[in-house]
């Protein structure tokens, strides 16, 4: 029974540092795009269900600390998204749609390396872009009720610094603790669980501005991840057989107001590290636990909707947008990595968070659509620089330097962050290139080498 503590306290913790630490984000989600109160609740309550019976059930299956969650990212987008063509209905087939997107990646791993063949500064900036009006919000608490905000920041601040688990969570109390004190109080509204079905439409616009952008950021922001830190710790499930299941349960819930369910990316560790349990053929009881905890939390789902309603709004904004400040530095730091696809990062994040929309299609597809015109015009002005060198235009070795950075990007096609960046600066220094640098083994990338290269390729 001794041995059974530390698994299942480490379970406990990560259900209730899961459902503390974003269940603000999912309630401003779904009311930003049509769910009254009682469909958000709902919605809040199946994705708990969900989370804890496919969490339990891989646990279960593989004996390994496979931990679910909601996707918080792509909460943050339907904030950024707001209402759409056909109301809650339309958003609704979205999510179904999406689930069955999810499906196919996990069936067809074509589908699966497509995504990943999108640019990382590019999908980067998008997320920046979605989650950027949450993360604003704190500032906007402070400037609207400071007697509230100013105790929920400086609680997030401390805990942050001193125990940042528990900062977000923290804050939130904080807040909690805010709204009994000045709001009416609970004795009026009902906090009961509650569960709405609500039938499913299917619109182009709903399709193009939520189920596609949902898709990307879950599998981009969240499935990845997950995975990524699973194997940090030796872990490593089959991808496809998770996706079908995580799949699944978001088109099951989707009629109850559930909007993405995947793999854990921030709490993963919290049951797949040594904390959980030294022996790492033991922590997945951790995990099973964590999901067990989640469909306990969602009975609150209803007292948790029930505080929302009773805030300000902005005061419940501002603890989503605490949360999310982490996944916004992370995002960022991924848009700006690489300097070639620096100038289409920022085109794309510059237009989703702008809110634009057009043809009723909603600021996160443009923003794809943006970043990706900017990546083929520059890519193919380079490759024409890259042509005129190729002819001897450039019998200067200043200008034979230049043309050779500028087209690190195209020689090297759409690789991973740095590789263009590396071939400009050997080229600036004229010293032969890194193969970390470069990303090619054994590239040499001097200036004075550069028209032999070209000519060689």
């Amino acid at each position: 029974m001794t041995r059974l503590l530390q698994p299942v306290t480490a379970g406990v913790v990560t259900g209730i540092v899961g459902f503390a630490s974003s269940f603000t984000v999912v309630l401003a989600g779904l009311r930003a795009v049509g769910a009254d109160e009682r469909q958000a609740a709902s919605g809040l309550l199946a994705l708990c269900l969900a989370n804890g019976v496919v969490a339990i059930w891989l646990g279960l299956r593989r004996r390994m600390p496979i931990t679910i969650a909601w996707s918080t990212p792509g909460a943050a987008l339907l904030a950024a998204t707001g209402a759409v063509q056909g109301g809650f209905p339309a958003a609704v087939g979205a999510f179904a749609v999406c689930g069955l997107l999810v499906v196919a990646a996990g069936l067809f791993p074509m589908l699966g390396r497509w995504i990943a063949a999108i640019p990382a500064p590019i999908a980067g900036a998008m997320l920046a872009g979605v989650l950027l009006g949450l993360c604003v919000a704190p500032v906007r608490a402070l400037a609207e009720i400071p007697a509230m905000a100013v105790p929920v920041v400086l609680t997030w601040a401390l805990l942050s610094r001193f125990a940042r688990m528990w900062a977000v969570p923290g804050a939130l109390l904080v807040a909690v603790a805010a709204i009994a004190l000045t709001g009416p109080g609970l004795g009026a509204v009902d906090v009961r669980p509650v569960v709405v079905p609500t039938v499913p439409s299917f619109g182009v616009q709903a399709m193009v501005s939520i189920a596609l952008p949902l898709f990307l950021v879950t599998m981009a922001s969240q499935n990845v991840p997950g995975m990524a830190v699973l194997a940090g710790y030796g872990y490593r499930p089959r991808l496809g057989g998770i996706l079908v299941g995580t799949g699944l349960a978001t088109v099951a819930g989707a009629p109850l107001g559930g909007h993405a369910v995947n793999l854990a990316a921030i709490t993963a560790a919290l049951a797949a590290g040594p904390d959980a349990d030294p022996d790492p053929g033991r922590r997945w009881i951790a995990s099973v636990t964590a999901g067990g905890s989640m469909i306990v939390l969602g009975l609150g789902s209803g007292l948790a909707t029930a505080l929302v309603l009773l805030s300000p709004p902005v005061l419940i904004e501002a603890v989503a947008g605490l949360a999310l400040l982490g996944a916004l530095a992370s995002a960022v730091t991924a848009a700006v990595a690489d300097p070639e696809r620096r100038e289409a990062a920022v085109a794309t994040f510059v237009v989703t968070a702008s809110g634009f929309t057009l043809f009723g299609v909603g600021a996160a597809f443009w923003g794809l659509v943006a970043g990706g015109a900017m990546t083929l015009l520059h890519g193919r002005r380079k490759g024409r620089a890259e042509s005129g060198e190729s002819t001897g235009d450039s019998g200067d070795s200043e200008e034979s330097t230049g043309d050779t950075g500028d087209s690190g990007e195209s020689a090297e096609g759409a690789g991973g962050a740095g590789e263009g960046s590396g071939a400009g600066e050997s080229g600036a220094h004229g010293s032969a290139g890194d193969p970390g640098e470069s990303g090619l083994p054994g590239k040499k990338a001097g200036a004075s080498r550069g028209e032999t290269r070209l000519a060689q390729r």
